[in-house]
């Protein structure tokens, strides 16, 4: 049987840190593709004997992208004697969702969110098609709560997690039935002890911070990653199209002003 394959953007810290960690655990191969030199070096010495290929890629750059790609087929052949993939994680995105009023956002700005979130996910799916589609394997699109519900000044990061919401089932309806094709939208989730080094923080939620949430509690990235893995697998086979909340019951609870 041949050991299975993902690749995880924005797989050096937070969300996509969590699932590579997770995947290597359970014998998956993984690369992980990352803007931030900083965090690939430390994730690459981590796991010096993984099969893990970390790669510095930007990308909404479409030559990064596929010099990227080209390089995952080599380390494939060359370490593995295997083609194929069987997860593609489309993550990688900037993180800040507040962009400021809309009328003073620049076009340069409200390009930048698209581009990260969205252009991302479309030129490595892109690139990813023709190995998922040998092996029969998922694409796993990470949107957000902010899709579904905003706060102000949040326009950029809400368009273009919507438009991966949109691209998900146009997706699913196009590759089906080789590729299966779903979304997580992650509510809140504290990332600060899953970054680099440098910037790793270990805040403390408050009472009402927990109590916000009908599960009692904040969500860490390994409750995506987990959500992401079942996705991937055969349990999950029936299930293509989808938008996936995972947020401990927030967007359910109805909040009134006192």
């Amino acid at each position: 049987m041949t050991t299975p394959l993902a690749i995880i953007t924005g797989g050096a810290q937070g969300i996509g840190l969590a699932t590579v960690e997770l995947l290597l655990q359970e014998g998956w191969r993984v690369a992980a593709l990352d803007r931030d030199p900083e965090a690939v070096a430390e994730l690459d010495e981590a796991y010096p004997e993984a099969p893990l290929l970390a790669m510095v890629v930007d990308v909404s750059d479409e030559l990064q992208v596929k010099e990227a790609f080209q390089h995952l087929l080599a380390w494939q052949q060359e370490n593995h004697k295997t083609t194929g993939l069987d997860l593609l994680v489309n993550n990688a995105g900037i993180a800040d969702p507040e962009c400021g009023p809309i009328e003073h956002l620049s076009l340069t700005d409200w390009r930048r969110w698209q581009e990260s979130h969205l252009t991302g996910a479309f030129l490595c799916t892109r690139a990813a098609v023709p190995g998922l589609r040998e092996r029969h394997g998922a694409i796993v699109n990470i949107a957000s709560t902010r899709a579904l519900q905003s706060e102000p000044h949040c326009e950029s990061y809400a368009a273009a997690k919507g438009g991966l919401l949109s691209m998900t089932h146009a997706l699913a309806i196009s590759l089906g039935p080789e590729i299966r094709v779903n979304a997580i939208c992650p509510g809140w989730i504290e990332t600060g002890p899953w970054q680099k080094s440098r910037t790793r923080t270990a805040p403390e939620p408050r009472d009402i911070d927990r109590t916000q949430h009908p599960v009692g509690r904040i969500g860490e990235p390994s409750d995506v990653a987990a959500t992401i893995q079942f996705l991937a697998s055969d349990r999950a086979g029936f299930i293509t199209g989808q938008q996936i909340t995972v947020d401990g019951g927030m967007t359910r609870k109805m909040i009134y002003a006192d």
